[in-house]
C-alpha cells in the first residue's frame, strides 16, 4: 500500500565484526544501516525499488559499542516528483542498564526508480506543526546541499590562470619538499 507506511525502524545487536581497530562500530558500518534501513522505508512508501540519491548532514554523536541494541529510525519528512527525504536516527541502547544515546542522525534522500528511470512518488503532506518544521529543515538541508555541489565541482579547476590545478599544486609542494623529507624510494 503506497503512501500509507511513513517510518521504519530495524533492531538489532552491534557486533564483533561490525568494530573498527578502536572497539568501536566502524562510521561506515553505520552508514550501510542507514542505506538499510532507508531503503526499507523509501520502498515503503513508493512501493517501487529506490536508490539512493545524497545523504546529508550525517553527524556521529556517540560511539556504538559490540554488544548494543543498535536502533535505525527513519522517518519521511519531505517528498519531491520522484524523491523522498527521511530523517535517521540511529540509537544505541546498552541492555545492561537500558540506557540509550544517540549515534548518529542524517537526512537520507532517495529516488524511486521503474525501468531505470526516475518515477513519481506519493505525495507527503506536514499535517502538524513538528512535521512542518521537519519538512522546512529538509528544504533548508537541499539548499545547503546544492550549494555545496556547486562548490565542490570547482575542485580541480586552477584558483587562478598562473596557479594551475590543485594537482599540480601538490606536485609544486612535493618538489619543494626539503630532501630530509622526501619519500625514500
Amino acid at each position: 500500500m503506497t503512501g500509507k507506511q511513513r517510518e521504519s525502524e530495524f533492531r538489532f545487536l552491534a557486533e564483533p565484526a561490525d568494530v573498527n581497530f578502536g572497539g568501536k562500530v566502524h562510521g561506515g558500518m553505520v552508514m550501510k544501516w542507514i542505506d538499510q534501513a532507508g531503503y526499507a522505508a523509501a520502498v515503503g512508501w513508493s512501493g517501487r525499488y529506490c536508490v539512493t540519491v545524497a545523504v546529508g548532514g550525517i553527524q556521529f554523536v556517540t560511539p556504538i559499542l559490540i554488544g548494543d541494541l543498535v536502533i535505525v529510525r527513519c522517518k519521511l519528512i519531505r517528498t519531491g516528483r520522484t524523491s523522498m527525504h527521511f530523517a535517521v536516527d540511529v540509537v544505541a541502547r546498552d541492555l545492561r542498564t537500558a540506557e540509550e544515546r544517540l549515534a548518529t542522525s542524517c537526512v537520507i534522500v532517495f529516488v524511486a526508480m521503474e525501468e531505470g528511470t526516475p518515477a513519481a512518488v506519493p505525495a507527503w503532506r506536514p499535517t502538524t506543526d513538528a512535521d512542518r518544521r521537519l519538512a522546512e529543515r529538509a528544504q533548508k538541508l537541499q539548499e545547503l546541499s546544492r550549494a555545496m555541489e556547486d562548490q565542490v565541482a570547482h575542485f580541480g579547476e586552477p584558483t587562478d590562470p598562473s596557479s594551475g590545478s590543485v594537482a599540480q599544486a601538490q606536485r609544486g609542494l612535493t618538489a619543494c619538499r626539503p630532501k630530509s623529507a622526501a619519500p625514500k624510494p
